[in-house]
């Protein structure tokens, strides 16, 4: 896929799943590889996303995977074609890591772990010839094509002949996506969009008997209906975790941007929860109107969720009494509890970010317009996509495309 390009020095900026990415294939092309990373190790967001069992893709058809990706499908469809999920699992097989799918169709490592994977792409990657600086922060691009970089000793210029930026977007900070690089790359020309977060945590007022008893509690088996802006109503089943500010989980970050652009018009959102997806009204109706005798109403309530107290606590914490105790009203409630969210979570939460390079700011070879011998890759750019091993394949394969397109780009300097 890559022309050759032996003794041409590349710099990649960020040790991300991106940057390494592009470092591998380059170094496989003939580059003298450079990968920069500001923290003391590579990979640190990859290994955090990893914690849960690492989603590194998706085994859904092909065209529904696409389609996550929302309106920027139309910028990313040749790139995910580059690098599709199943490129992406034959790639970890190669590097020895077996991989199997979830039961929600999601692929991960048959050790759930990103440690061994990153382990034996960095020694291959080092093998394949690439230097991996850490600790080494890029300071700047300069008007004659050389890079400004500081470490704890120095700082210090270098003139590549071509840079791939792989800095991350502006989530998880602290794991080195700071979005910092925004301010100076636009000062260069290049559009941006401001970061937003993104597949983020929001804002709900709990009472603090809720907060008290089940903060960090999931809300399993349910259904959740959101209506967007445009008037388009969609429901999905999962399962949310109930926080001390709000609602998280990877329910609602399927809804995230749709309920961001809502809360940016009217202040608020609503959402519904299905608290019994696999029940019709009728027959919670029925459940519910089972003689009570001398039992209470949270008791009674045990006949139609079981042994789920937090459900239970929910109508008692958003439904008024005289709602409680209208058995066709609370039936409607049940399949259609509304939850009011106030605002999104800050971005240094969010597992990923809104915004970044304008896809109009780059050309074919994903360089930027502006700059050339520069080119990008990752979550830099104006993407964003649901959980569920979209946000790493995107990665990657933005990661693939930056390659080849310095690799073309150089060959053509020849």
């Amino acid at each position: 896929m890559l022309q050759p390009i032996a003794g041409r020095t590349v710099a990649v900026i960020g040790g991300g799943p991106s940057g390494l990415m592009a470092a591998e294939l380059l170094a496989g092309a003939g580059a003298e590889v450079d990968v920069y990373e500001s923290m003391p190790t590579v990979g640190r967001k990859f290994l955090r996303a990893g914690l849960g069992g690492l989603n590194i893709t998706h085994s859904e058809p092909y065209g529904a995977f696409c389609s996550r990706y929302g309106d920027r499908r139309s910028h990313l469809q040749s790139v995910l074609d580059l690098f599709p999920p199943d490129a992406l699992c034959a790639w970890v097989h190669d590097l020895g890591i077996e991989t199997f799918v979830g039961s929600s169709g999601r692929v991960f490592p048959k050790e759930m772990k990103a440690a061994p994977l990153l382990r034996a792409w960095i020694h291959r990657v080092r093998s394949a010839g690439v230097r991996i600086n850490t600790r080494h922060s890029l300071v700047g691009i300069n008007s004659d094509s050389s890079i400004t970089l500081k470490n704890a000793d120095a700082e210090f210029s270098t003139r590549p002949d071509a840079v791939i930026l792989a800095l991350g977007g502006a989530s998880w900070p602290q794991l080195g996506s700071t979005g910092s690089w925004a301010p100076w790359l636009e000062e260069k020309g290049v559009e941006f969009v401001p970061f937003e977060s993104a597949n983020c945590g929001f804002e709900v007022v709990w009472s603090d008997h809720l907060k008290e008893k089940f903060a960090g509690t999931p809300l399993k088996a349910v259904s959740l209906t959101f209506t967007d802006l445009d008037g388009v109503t969609e429901s999905r089943e999962g399962e949310l975790l109930i926080s001390e500010y709000g609602v998280e989980g990877s329910l609602i970050y399927a809804y995230s941007k749709r309920i961001r652009e809502y809360l940016k018009v009217h202040g608020k959102a609503t959402v519904y929860i299905d608290l019994l997806p696999g029940r019709s009204v009728d027959r919670v109706l029925q459940d519910l109107s089972r003689p009570r005798e001398k039992r209470s109403l949270s008791r009674h309530l045990q006949g139609c969720f079981g042994k789920d107290a937090l459900k239970r606590t929910l109508l008692f914490e958003l439904l008024t009494r005289e709602q409680m105790e209208a058995p066709g009203t609370l039936a409607s409630l049940v399949k259609a509890m509304p939850i009011t969210i106030d605002a999104t979570r800050p971005i240094a939460e969010a597992i990923s970010s809104a915004g970044g390079v304008k896809f109009e700011s780059i050309d074919d070879n994903f360089m930027l317009k502006a700059m050339p011998g520069v080119f990008v890759a990752g979550e830099m750019l104006d993407w964003e996509a649901p959980t569920g091993g979209y946000l790493l394949t995107a990665c990657f394969a933005t990661g693939v495309a930056a390659a080849i397109g310095a690799s073309r780009w150089l060959w053509e300097l020849d």
